[in-house]
């Protein structure tokens, strides 16, 4: 079905695990080209080795996303390797501990639009330089349905994944016609690390209730997505933010 990613040169940020280790693992078994960065060197590592063992052309390195000067050796990497990036998934992000509005302060705000907007911002800036050297290319950020409305508990990380929406948005009039798309994906809470793995874990069943179909995403359906919205073939949707969210933006 994505024959057309076998050579793509696919560049992936927070690839050490959740949505960015099983897209890299999905686009190996399509024949892409990949290069993943990650703060967590030793979870990357985990993810790289099977991929290296099947023949896979991995480029992988620590990726402090906060770091701009980390984003842009990310994608130096992959045009040293590689000679061009075709897609740039900006996935890398975090979740703070739930706080009231009141009761968040300026480190939380600090930390989250660090990693989650700021990360976001340094990944498309780098991307899209290459991008119009060599023509074109494809790039979708990690946003959230918290990036599409309201967040309680997540003030910081509502901001930072609105911030995402409007850069994603911004990029993509700017550089529609030089052959560059750029959308954002929106999921729902997913059983990725960032939920089972943390203070969320024992509240994924009340969680579950605020989507109507009862239940939190799976990794698998989102990456689908993902996959679907950088194919070649989807060449007319650009300037997008689209929910994965079992219809709870749909009320």
């Amino acid at each position: 079905m994505y024959e057309h990613y076998s050579d793509q040169v696919v560049l992936i940020t927070g690839a050490a695990s959740g949505f960015g280790a099983l897209l890299a693992e999905q686009l190996a078994k399509y024949g892409a080209k990949l290069v993943l960065g990650d703060l967590n060197i030793e979870g990357l590592n985990t993810v790289v080795e099977p991929l290296r063992q099947a023949g896979v052309e991995v480029v992988a390195q620590v990726c402090d996303v906060s770091c701009e000067a980390d984003v842009q050796a990310l994608v130096q990497s992959a045009v040293t390797q590689f000679g061009r990036i075709d897609v740039g998934i900006n996935n890398a992000g975090m979740s703070p501990p739930m706080k009231s509005f009141i009761d968040t302060d300026e480190a939380d705000l600090d930390l989250s639009f660090a990693v989650n907007a700021k990360g976001v911002f340094f990944g498309m800036k780098h991307q899209i330089r290459q991008m119009l050297q060599q023509g074109g290319g494809i790039i979708l950020n990690v946003a959230s349905v918290a990036g599409l409305g309201a967040a309680p508990k997540l003030a910081a990380y509502a901001a930072a994944k609105h911030a995402v929406v409007g850069l994603t948005k911004t990029a993509a009039i700017e550089y529609a016609n030089k052959g560059i798309r750029v959308n954002a994906i929106c999921p729902f809470y997913t059983t990725t690390p960032m939920v089972v793995d943390s203070e969320l874990k024992e509240k994924q069943d009340f969680l579950a209730q605020a989507s109507p179909m009862k239940r939190l995403g799976h990794p698998s359906e989102v990456v689908a997505m993902m996959l679907m919205m950088c194919a070649k073939e989807n060449s007319y949707l650009t300037g997008q933010a689209i929910a994965i969210d079992g219809g709870v933006t749909a009320y």
